[in-house]
């Protein structure tokens, strides 16, 4: 494991490569994994508060979220030397987050406090707390930026969120313990995934009506062990990849017909994934087995796989 003194200087040297780092949470080491998107190896590793889990950064790239959980906080790093510039009031148990398009603000999930919590990630004020179900998780935000999603882990529900008023104007009943929410880039579909359900329900987000459940079978995995949690959809709209956690999958799923056409085997309890900018990687985290999967979007095949901390949770990418 490289040093922070050492991971930095790396950094520093890397130049025009930093665009393309790949930042991983990893909740029982507490700290961040950094590696080179490009060489697939690990530039350094970086503490991050206690139990982080959720992890994003701002679209001009200058600005690292990560949500340490037992510290009930948002921490806020400098992604190009790790340095921890400040923190963010979340409310108690921040598990999950996301930014509104524009960069600000920011949506969290209190999973203890059956709360949304909206920040000014300028001002660090919190503008506003959104009552939801029971054990908040899941966050989406719609392409445009006027919805925000929530997924209620007991209640069973995606509450629809209004971004101008912060008042709920939609619930959809799902399937038991939804986990993600994610849209497609055009808007017009909703995936939200479901852990013990086992399903992931597509939602037309202007009906806020349920039209497919995609339901999953893995030869040789018995059924309880399929339990879908993150998802990532690509930019074009032709597929979706959605981790199936203890299962140890990946599905690769149709996205124009959501038909599953694949299951891609990865690490142990696969949990989350990302994207790299150009979409031709995507990243998935392994909490059980402590790597990262590295996946060729192209070909849907595993590359290779990267050890990293602890349970890595999360994991986002640098844009461009």
């Amino acid at each position: 494991m490289l040093s922070a003194t050492t991971g930095l200087a790396l950094l520093m040297a890397a130049g025009p490569a930093m665009a393309n780092r790949v930042f991983v949470s990893n909740e029982r080491s507490n700290d961040i994994t950094v590696l080179d998107g490009e060489t697939m190896e690990v530039i350094g590793t970086y503490p991050a508060g206690n139990r982080p889990r959720g992890i994003t950064i701002s679209p001009d790239g200058t600005e690292l979220y990560v949500c340490a959980s037992d510290d009930n906080l948002v921490r806020v790093f400098d992604p190009e030397t790790m340095e921890e510039l400040h923190t963010l009031p979340s409310g108690p148990d921040p598990e999950l987050f996301v930014l509104h398009p524009s960069g600000n603000p920011l949506f969290i999930a209190n999973e203890d406090d059956n709360i949304v919590t909206v920040v000014d990630v300028e001002t660090r004020e919190v503008l506003a707390e959104v009552p939801v179900g029971v054990e908040p998780e899941g966050m989406g935000v719609s392409p445009d930026g006027s919805v925000v999603i929530n997924t209620s882990e007991t209640t069973n529900m995606a509450h629809f969120i209004d971004t101008e008023t912060y008042e709920i104007t939609a619930n959809v009943l799902v399937d038991s313990r939804p986990r993600f929410a994610q849209f497609t880039a055009d808007g017009s579909k909703l995936y939200v995934t479901s852990e013990i359900g086992g399903t992931v329900s597509v939602i037309d987000p202007a009906t806020q009506q349920i039209t497919k459940k995609i339901s999953f079978e893995i030869p040789g995995v018995l059924p309880e062990a399929i339990q879908p949690v993150g998802a990532r959809v690509t930019s074009d709209g032709t597929k979706l990849y959605v981790a199936l956690g203890p299962a140890n999958r990946v599905a690769v799923i149709d996205a124009q017909t959501d038909e599953v056409i694949d299951y891609l085997l990865v690490g142990q309890r696969v949990w989350q994934l990302a994207f790299n900018p150009d979409e031709t990687r995507l990243y998935t985290t392994n909490g059980n087995s402590n790597d990262v999967s590295i996946i060729d979007v192209e070909t849907d095949e595993v590359l290779r796989s990267v050890q990293v901390g602890q349970q890595p949770w999360g994991v986002v990418v640098a844009p461009n």
